[in-house]
């Protein structure tokens, strides 16, 4: 898959589970959970325990709808190991070109974080696929309807201050995809081994943004 039809499917798609877990053997049932609620973007972070061959195992099933993505990548050498492993985009809570060019020279996206306008307009002008806008709960979703207004041609990815009953009042202020984390990945749930409750909460958010687009209230 294309670096381009990447960046299609994730604005497709229009979320992110950003999946950062202590114990990598939750990793999987997690991740089951979220395809079965009808997510398949999956951004795995390097502050999971043996990321790397979480990525590998995840990617190996050529039939699975899986999209996976690596986050927190800091340097360029990270961002080529997650994409020797199958990670198909990058992302970074921080804009650092060498990660970007990293990504972009092995035809896979990138996503790097941002705060302010300028760091966004740097971002997109140095040809992000998409900019993290990090963190968006401190921020707000008018900041979004303020910066696409002069600057309507960028791509912005909330994370932080997301959660299933509000990612559609994100995508209303401009936002062209949202990152969710623990809002979604329900710590006590997954303590409690309920996937269930991820697979609910994942299904719910994701019927609310077919809705919307679909032309719901």
């Amino acid at each position: 898959m294309s670096r381009q039809r990447i960046a299609e499917r994730i604005l497709e798609e229009r979320v992110i589970a950003v999946v950062r877990l202590a114990d990598r053997s939750l990793a999987r049932p997690v991740v089951d959970a979220l395809v079965e609620g009808g997510i398949v973007c999956i951004e795995i972070t390097m502050t999971v325990p043996d990321a790397l061959s979480l990525i590998h195992e995840l990617t190996a099933d050529a039939s699975s709808p899986v999209l996976v993505g690596a986050g927190s990548v800091l340097d360029a050498p990270t961002a080529l190991r997650c994409i020797d492993a199958g990670a198909r985009y990058i992302v970074s809570p921080v804009f650092k070109p060498e990660v970007l060019h990293a990504a972009h020279d092995a035809d896979a996206a990138a996503i790097p974080g941002a705060f302010s306008p300028t760091e966004i307009l740097a971002a997109h002008e140095a040809d992000a696929d998409m900019v993290k806008v990090f963190p968006a709960d401190n921020l707000g979703m008018s900041f979004f309807k303020s910066v696409l207004a002069p600057l309507p041609r960028l791509r912005l990815v909330p994370t932080g201050g997301v959660t299933p009953d509000n990612a559609v009042e994100w995508l209303r202020a401009g936002a062209c995809a949202v990152g969710i984390g623990s809002a979604l990945l329900e710590p006590s749930a997954i303590a409690e081994r309920r996937f269930d409750v991820i697979a609910a909460k994942a299904r719910r958010m994701t019927g609310q943004i077919r809705h919307h687009f679909a032309g719901g209230a």
